[in-house]
């Protein structure tokens, strides 16, 4: 967000002869599209989101952007997952298939390229028994 509460867009304008004018991607998108890719690496547990997440989690709904932190400037897009990996997982093996994964899933769907994609192990989840 901006000082003036006003949502910053990813502004991006196609180039070619069907320019048909600007395409504008909100921050919000970004986050979601890391967010479901980071839940569909081998090994995370999940993510870890604030009192509210879990809250609006508990009702029934899911939040796709938990844990995802995105900050777009000029010097480039910046992603920062905070996630659990599973216990008995390789934590820098996940840590770098999130980041492979998060920077696919962003160039195929936006063709934008993060500039970081950091990745931050926040706990290990262990098997319960039900």
């Amino acid at each position: 967000m901006t000082e003036n509460n006003e949502q910053k867009f990813v502004q991006m304008t196609p180039e070619g002869k069907d320019n048909l004018g600007t395409i504008e991607i909100a921050p919000e998108v970004i986050t979601v599209i890391a967010g479901i890719a980071t839940n569909e690496v081998e090994g995370i547990a999940g993510t870890r989101g604030n009192f509210a997440a879990g809250v609006v989690e508990r009702l029934g709904k899911k939040v796709h952007g938990k844990g995802i932190k995105t900050e777009i400037t000029n010097d480039g897009l910046f992603i920062d997952v905070y996630c659990l990996v599973k216990y008995g997982a390789s934590v820098p093996v996940v840590a770098r298939e999130v980041q492979s994964q998060i920077r696919q899933a962003i160039e195929n769907m936006t063709s934008l390229t993060p500039k970081e994609v950091n990745v931050h192990i926040t706990g290990v989840q262990f098997e319960t028994a039900e």
